[in-house]
């Protein structure tokens, strides 16, 4: 069984969301077993994720970064990285933040760069919004933003049971779903 790590972290629940689809995505690959946990539960303890055979990093966006929680638990990692336990795992990103743009590419160049430190395998976004129905920045189009680094969400001012649209919860799920596919065909 090939288990995936989903660590996010979510400043008002939109973040959060996001998450629960991409482990959808990825639960629904066979074989594989999706862990979902907060990075703030983490921070000191990262070395829980020494076990899954691939990470998948979420944060929202906040000034262009990573928010604070979720660089103390990128912080609290020096010790795996010094002895290069996440070596050749595969790591993947997501982030949400108010705008479609929203400097969310940021975050994601962050979360890769993170990942590249611990001499992981990143896995970027393949979906393209090619549907007719659906222009690029329609809430209801697959990867609406058009960013392949990771999935990206944007969550207008609405509680998290409102938004993100449908658009980008899909975009999450096939991101997570992919990301599980590799991750299988790495191990």
């Amino acid at each position: 069984m090939i288990t995936i790590a989903i660590v996010y972290h979510s400043g008002f629940g939109h973040t959060e969301v996001q998450a629960r689809h991409v482990e959808q995505g990825a639960a629904s690959v066979s074989g594989v077993h999706t862990e979902l946990i907060k990075a703030e539960d983490l921070t000191g303890q990262a070395d829980k994720l020494n076990r899954a055979d691939g990470i998948i990093f979420g944060s929202p966006t906040y000034l262009g970064n990573v928010s604070g929680p979720f660089k103390s638990f990128m912080d609290s990692t020096s010790d795996i990285w010094f002895q290069q336990q996440w070596k050749d795992k595969i790591a993947a990103g997501f982030t949400n933040s108010h705008s479609i743009g929203g400097d969310k590419l940021s975050t994601l160049i962050s979360m890769a760069v993170f990942a590249a430190q611990h001499g992981m395998i990143w896995v970027g976004q393949t979906e393209m919004n090619t549907s007719p129905e659906h222009q690029q920045g329609h809430p209801e189009a697959i990867n609406r933003s058009g960013t392949m680094l990771g999935a990206v969400a944007s969550s207008e001012d609405a509680s998290p049971e409102i938004t993100p649209p449908e658009g980008d919860l899909a975009t999450a799920r096939l991101f997570g779903k992919r990301v599980a596919e590799i991750t299988k065909r790495f191990n």
